[in-house]
């Protein structure tokens, strides 16, 4: 394995030992500690304040895949998919978490089980969940973070070795306590990630005397065209109910504020995430890459590492590139405590042993998770833009999830059957999108859009056809169901 510089090494590993140290010193002292293990594991006893919940919330989505995978596309318009997300935040904030807490969920799918008074859907919808954790959001992480070291650093050892040890830091952190040590790490990591890659932006446009001239007028602009990867026209279709999934019904995310101690605190956490979304991620996932490409051509997902290589000193580097790995290894163990969070309370406890020990099934489904993860990671090796592929097959879950949500929130008197019928439809039919036929050509964000469609009338249709009851429409004060858990 050859090291760029013993300088890099050296302050990496004195930085991660300085964030494992701190997160342990956080998470040392006693705290008001949940009798229900599961609420200690997974919600942290709800004793997340909002720093953390904005802290948790922003690095859970700013990992490698946004910053390599972003930055990999080498150009503006990407930034759409952060400045949409301050939209999905507010909806977060305003809208679904008084719902989660006023109906006391542990996880999203608990809403679905209160709504449709059935546990088969909540327990489909836990499967989806966990599959796309696990066979797309924790090995994307996987390999994006090894591609980082290896660019950074130079390192020749294989992917899946480097992913390994990231996979290994990252169930680390977790054994130090649970979603709280999770998300402690989180924050101290990314106060260190949104400054230094504030710098980073610096740096960058310095190096090119802030000039962005010759690089094709389609690479910096926000205005999409037909075939560029975000058309505008998508921004007005399927754009917005992607935001809605990913963070508003997303359980990766909204634990983090269902973990607070009230509504209010929860929503200034949200809050606080949705203006670090807007002031200051859009620059920091597109504006290195578009310099990138001035400065080396079209290099794709080796973009950021490259810059980062090449622009800051020895010593910075290696601050940064432990702060990034720290930031990696725990947004890894946040997908992972979710997805063990949808295992243990909405399979294992519910189908296998109630009262079995959550801590030690969470640390075998962890490992579990953790191997699949792993081996996945050449899979995505592979992929000519891992932030597009992403986001292309996530439709697979997304919207056929988000169909439950919205007929269970928004109409009462349906057969959980029919919602469940709708989303295995909408995953077939969006399969159909997109591996055999795309019809009129559209683009895969308004195909998402045609998929929430057609799969929510379905529902309604076998609904009303199949088990003879005729849907009807409440709003969302229908998902107001319990006497709020703490209303301020």
């Amino acid at each position: 394995m050859a090291i760029g510089s013993a300088a890099q090494f050296v302050v990496f590993s004195l930085v991660m030992a300085l964030i494992g140290g701190l997160t342990w010193w956080k998470c040392r002292s006693p705290h008001a500690r949940s009798k229900d293990e599961s609420r200690e594991f997974f919600l942290a006893s709800g004793g997340l304040t909002w720093v953390y919940v904005a802290g948790s919330i922003t690095i859970t989505n700013l990992g490698t895949e946004q910053l390599v995978g972003n930055n990999g596309g080498q150009t503006l318009i990407l930034a759409w998919w952060e400045l949409a997300g301050f939209i999905g935040l507010l909806i977060l904030a305003l809208v679904f978490v008084p719902i989660y807490y006023r109906n006391n969920c542990t996880t999203t799918t608990e809403l679905l089980e209160k709504r449709y008074n059935d546990g088969r859907i909540r327990t489909m919808i836990s499967v989806l969940f966990m599959s796309g954790y696990v066979f797309i959001s924790m090995p994307s992480a996987l390999y994006t973070g090894s591609l980082f070291l290896q660019t950074v650093f130079g390192i020749q050892a294989p992917q899946m070795v480097l992913g390994t040890g990231i996979a290994i830091l990252g169930g680390c952190y977790g054994l130090l306590g649970g979603l709280r040590a999770v998300a402690v790490s989180e924050t101290f990591a990314g106060v260190g990630l949104l400054v230094i890659c504030s710098a980073l932006v610096l740096l960058a446009l310095g190096a090119v005397n802030f000039d962005l001239s010759g690089i094709p007028a389609d690479r910096v602009t926000l205005i999409g065209s037909p075939d560029s990867p975000i058309p505008w026209p998508t921004l007005f279709t399927g754009m917005i109910f992607i935001q809605i999934f990913y963070w508003s019904t997303n359980q990766a995310i909204t634990q983090r504020a269902m973990a607070s101690p009230s509504v209010r605190e929860a929503q200034k956490g949200v809050l606080a995430a949705a203006a670090i979304r807007i002031m200051i991620v859009p620059a920091i996932v597109v504006l290195p890459g578009v310099v990138a490409y001035k400065l080396y051509g079209n290099i794709g997902d080796r973009a950021f590492g490259t810059l980062i290589g090449d622009l800051l000193p020895p010593w910075m580097s290696g601050v940064f590139a432990a702060i990034l790995v720290t930031s990696v290894a725990t947004h890894f163990v946040a997908v992972l405590n979710s997805a063990a969070a949808l295992y243990v309370c909405d399979i294992h406890q519910k189908y296998v042993n109630p009262k079995a020990s959550v801590g030690r099934v969470n640390a075998i489904i962890s490992v579990l998770c953790i191997l699949i993860a792993i081996a996945m990671i050449p899979v995505y090796s592979n992929a000519t833009s891992i932030i597009n592929l992403l986001q292309q097959i996530n439709g697979l879950l997304s919207m056929p999830i988000l169909s439950a949500f919205i007929v269970g929130l928004l109409f009462a008197e349906v057969e959980a059957m029919a919602a469940i019928a709708g989303v295995v439809f909408g995953v077939l039919l969006y399969a159909f999108f997109t591996f055999v036929y795309a019809p009129f050509g559209l683009h895969y964000i308004h195909l998402m859009l045609v998929t929430l469609i057609l799969t929510v009338s379905f529902a309604l249709i076998v609904n009303r056809v199949i088990f003879g009851r005729t849907a009807r429409f409440v709003g969302f004060k229908g998902a107001f169901l319990e006497v709020d858990r703490a209303a301020s």
